[in-house]
Parts: C-alpha cells; sequence; structure tokens
C-alpha cells in the first residue's frame, strides 16, 4: 500500500495523527508527549483511556511537528519496545482510499459521495462494487469507477476473490458495505479484519428476513435505529462503532418507517466511517474505543 509520506505546510510543518495502544502502566502519556516535544511536535489534541477490564491502554494524539517522518517512526519504535505498544501513525486529514459495496439500495452509498464531496469526509471512493447494476447510474453520475460483480451460490468465491484483487489493485484501505445484501465469507473477513464497515437496522434478531420494517409495524415498534460495526465472520456481531435510534408511534406507516430507517442507517454509518477514517476507533477485542 502506497501511504503519502508527508503533507507539509507553509510553517508548522505536518499535522500527524499517531493511535497507539499497550499494557496500561505509569508514564506512558508522559513516554509519548516528552517523545513528541524532543522532535520538536506540539500537540493539538489528545485523548486517552484505560482499561480496567482488560488492562490496556488506549491513547490518540494529534501533533504538529516539522520532523522527518522517518525520524519520528524511528522514534516511536523504540518507544514502542519500551512499552510492548502496538502504534499508527498518519497524516491528519488524509483521504482514506474506500472502497463501497452495495446491492439495490442507494441511500447510503449516495450520503457517502456527497458528504466526501461536501463535507469533507476523509475519504477518496475509489470504487464501488455490486452484485446488481442499480447503482451504476449513481457511481457515475460521482465520477465512481462501478464493477458489477454477480454473485451466486456458484460463484461466492469467485466473486470473493475478484474483490481482494480490486482491494490490492487499487490500494483500497477501507471497504464499506453500504447495505450490501450477501454473507461475507469467514475467509474474506479475516482478510479484510478491522478495516471493513457494515450497516444494517437494528432490528436483529427480532426481525430477520424479508422486509423487516413491515414486521417491526405490525409488533408497534416504538424505536427504530441503525448499528455501524466492523465485520467478522460472526453475522452481524461484530465490534460497534456507532449506533443511533429514532422514534415513531402508532401514526407512522410501514413507508414511514423505510424512510426513518434509511436516514438513521446513513447518518451512522457516515459517522462510523469519519471516524475510522480520522483515526478514532481503536479495537479493544470485541469492542471499540472511540475517540469523537
Amino acid at each position: 500500500m502506497t501511504v503519502p509520506t508527508e503533507l507539509p505546510t507553509a510553517d508548522a510543518g505536518t499535522h500527524w495523527v499517531l493511535t497507539l495502544s499497550c499494557p496500561d502502566r505509569p508514564g506512558i502519556v508522559h513516554a509519548v508527549a516528552g517523545l513528541l516535544a524532543e522532535h520538536g511536535g506540539n500537540i493539538t489534541e489528545s485523548q486517552q483511556f484505560g482499561d480496567q477490564l482488560t488492562g490496556l491502554f488506549f491513547m490518540r494524539v494529534q501533533v504538529t511537528a516539522t520532523v522527518a517522518r522517518g525520524a519520528l517512526e524511528a522514534a516511536l519504535t523504540d518507544l514502542a519496545a519500551r512499552f510492548e505498544m502496538a502504534w499508527h501513525l498518519d497524516v491528519a486529514g488524509r483521504p482514506v482510499r474506500t472502497l463501497v459495496m452495495g446491492s439495490t439500495a442507494a441511500h447510503c452509498l449516495n450520503d457517502l459521495a456527497f458528504r466526501q464531496r461536501s463535507e469533507n469526509l476523509p475519504v477518496d471512493l475509489v470504487a464501488v462494487v455490486s452484485n446488481h447494476t442499480a447503482l451504476a447510474d449513481l457511481a457515475a453520475f460521482y465520477d465512481i469507477p462501478f464493477h458489477h460483480v454477480p454473485v451466486t451460490s456458484a460463484t461466492k468465491a469467485s466473486a470473493e476473490a475478484r474483490l481482494l484483487e480490486l482491494v490490492e489493485e487499487l490500494d483500497v484501505e477501507l471497504v464499506v458495505l453500504a447495505r450490501y445484501m450477501q454473507i461475507l465469507s469467514d475467509d474474506l473477513c479475516r482478510s479484510l479484519s478491522g478495516r471493513i464497515i457494515n450497516i444494517h437496522h437494528s432490528f436483529l434478531p427480532s426481525f430477520k428476513g424479508a422486509r423487516p420494517y413491515a414486521q417491526a409495524h405490525d409488533r408497534g415498534v416504538k424505536l427504530i435505529g441503525a448499528t455501524a460495526h466492523y465485520v467478522t465472520g460472526d453475522l452481524d456481531e461484530g465490534p460497534i462503532i456507532e449506533q443511533d435510534v429514532e422514534r415513531v408511534d402508532h401514526t407512522r406507516t410501514v413507508d414511514d418507517l423505510v424512510a426513518l430507517g434509511q436516514d438513521v442507517e446513513r447518518r451512522t454509518l457516515a459517522r462510523a466511517v469519519r471516524w475510522h477514517a480520522e483515526h478514532r476507533v481503536l479495537l479493544d477485542g470485541h469492542r471499540t474505543i472511540v475517540f469523537r
């Protein structure tokens, strides 16, 4: 994967974002802040959390520095050895190369593409992959290359192989399932672990199968919602990034629920994608730490 080394500014240098996790112990914040100061860094944002259940410490820092990336990475490598630390360094705000998968519903794809174009959502939408052709015109409207990859029980393995080829060819860093109505294999989920996000309505497991909003209406639900999560081999049970709900009552029709559900789905997915792209989400086992 090719990642820009740095994006220089006129005077202040490069604005970096550093994320890290390690076993919790005294002195971590002091050591990180000291290292950054020694390299001429000015911290502009810092958040940290110690998980008492797992004994792990998590930290996200934004820092402006003129030091070269190589020197900063070398210093972080030395620090990581002292603290058994996993870390990641990137340029703050760098658009993350993103592939979106969809089937026929357009609301999530349209929302992500619009936010990327008009709201500085820090992603670069490099491809749309679909098992149908319904989204081709929408992709063309936003000048996103469209790839039709049909999926049947007989072609599922070859379709997933084609997806992985595109991920490799396009240097994809994030895959987003924007109402992609296919179940991914365990092998594919493992291959893309930590960099594939899904959105689904929050009726599961109460209303599975076809027409969940009609089922919800028939049962007189009072809340509808959506969940954005990382994808694992356990269907719709991966680490949760964001959830949202909308209150409804007996006056709402099935069509109302569908419209409200699509709205909550797209805004929930957009927040999850933004937080991931801004390196605000750190995995903590089957949970997530989200530094908003």
